[in-house]
């Protein structure tokens, strides 16, 4: 088996989306033409952290089975890979695409729905090494997947792998087999499972040129933490779900580009806001909404002594939002900004960081700058106590949405905001 690594101007056109516009067939275009790429789930990588390091360190000649649940649906696919924080080459001795069984975590474990199995290729090699600081980006292969179904991802891993790049919350059970190629296995043995994403960045389907992907970019909040595992029951699941009942989802995608730990201005917990914008936004394909929610972590921080020198103001919070706006602007895209939900008596809480929480959301309600405006505060806040989340919201740090926090969340994202008119 021979193993390449991608060419420089293949990995060169992996981090390129062009804009809707440019994506649109002309009069005359042949019918094959007039569908698009657009992106249906996501992950934004992150870089392991000495002090904070991946549940799984390494992985030695052993398979990961991934399962993510798509948004929009398709009847052909493309994966996304990521070795964008690997110091060395990540060599794939084989990657396989099928639907997920069960769902994600559910009666299916890890296994597959028989004949979905489809074997993924890179530059037509079914092994390859994706180079240090790459993405990979899959052939197109035919696989019909259903709106807001799971799929299963699974990478043979046949060298001894660090795992460098993941994503640390992922809140769907992954499995890793004992040592061996067991992507095409139906019922996978599993002798580890964690709870984060490794070296899986993106799937997208091909969609009809009208549809787009609306992107959620943000901190925890927007990651889902403190939802319940494999209940897909983050704020932007439930919009997908809203969606679908809509009878929106064949035209719109919900991407999730939350991390944990997130801010708009300074680096910690993955790339801030305003350095992976291209990569996670600007850049996904098919993508033509975007939700802003982020701040809380700037606001917050400074309260803890390693980040003292960080502690940032009101009017640099709205600055940072200023340059999402521009940035998003110039390619056509339409930003919502979304309101800071309520953080008394969390950890970070101070008096002086809720001074702050409030000016930024009168600027975001008022200020004309964005878009429109997601009001997330108030659809979580208690009404007898307004800095406080409603009780039956909470996940009971104060800081973090439960569950039923995360669906009034979705709730509150009018759907007019994407053009779609109230059903009768």
């Amino acid at each position: 088996m021979v193993r390449r690594t991608l060419p420089a101007a293949l990995a060169a056109t992996l981090l390129a989306a062009a804009p809707l516009a440019a994506q649109t067939p002309g009069r005359g275009a042949r019918p094959a033409q007039a569908r698009r790429w657009v992106a249906t789930w996501a992950a934004s990588p992150q870089g392991a952290p000495a002090s904070n390091p991946p549940s799984l360190r390494t992985f030695d000649g052993r398979t990961i089975r991934q399962i993510v649940k798509v948004s929009m649906g398709g009847d052909t696919v493309r994966v996304r890979l990521s070795n964008e924080y690997g110091p060395a080459p990540l060599v794939i001795g084989a990657a396989r695409i099928a639907l997920a069984a069960g769902g994600a975590g559910g009666a299916g474990g890890a296994g597959i729905v028989p004949g979905t199995s489809r074997l993924l290729t890179f530059g037509g090699d079914s092994a390859f090494t994706v180079p240090a600081g790459a993405p990979a980006l899959s052939d197109p292969v035919a696989l019909r997947v259903p709106p807001l179904s799971h799929v299963a991802i699974s990478l043979y891993l046949p060298d001894s792998t660090a795992a460098s790049t993941y994503h640390e919350l992922s809140l769907a059970t992954s499995y890793v087999s004992p040592p061996g190629d067991h992507t095409a296995d139906v019922t996978m043995p599993a002798d580890t499972t964690s709870v984060s994403w490794y070296f899986l960045s993106g799937v997208s389907v091909r969609a009809p040129a009208g549809a787009a992907a609306i992107v959620a970019l943000g901190n925890s909040i927007t990651d889902g933490y403190a939802s319940t595992v494999d209940a897909d029951d983050r704020w932007p699941d439930a919009l997908a779900r809203r969606l679908a009942a809509a009878r929106a989802l064949g035209r719109l995608a919900v991407v999730d580009e939350g991390i944990s730990g997130n801010r708009i201005l300074h680096d910690h917990e993955g790339q801030s806001a305003l350095a992976r914008l291209d990569r996670d936004v600007l850049r996904q394909p098919g993508v033509r909404y975007v939700i802003v929610l982020e701040g809380i972590n700037d606001i917050g921080f400074s309260s803890f002594a390693p980040f003292k020198d960080q502690d940032v103001s009101a009017a640099r919070i709205i600055a940072g939002y200023r340059q999402l706006i521009a940035r998003a602007h110039e390619l056509g895209l339409t930003i919502y900004g979304a309101t800071l939900t309520p953080f008394d008596s969390c950890g970070y809480y101070t008096p002086a960081g809720e001074a702050k929480r409030e000016a930024v959301n009168r600027w975001i309600r008022t200020s004309g700058a964005f878009d429109g405006v997601v009001d997330f505060d108030a659809a979580t806040r208690d009404p007898a106590h307004p800095t406080r989340f409603l009780p039956a919201y909470d996940s009971g740090d104060h800081l973090h949405p439960g569950d039923a926090g995360y669906r009034a969340m979705a709730e509150a994202v009018s759907l007019a905001l994407f053009g779609i008119r109230a059903r009768r």
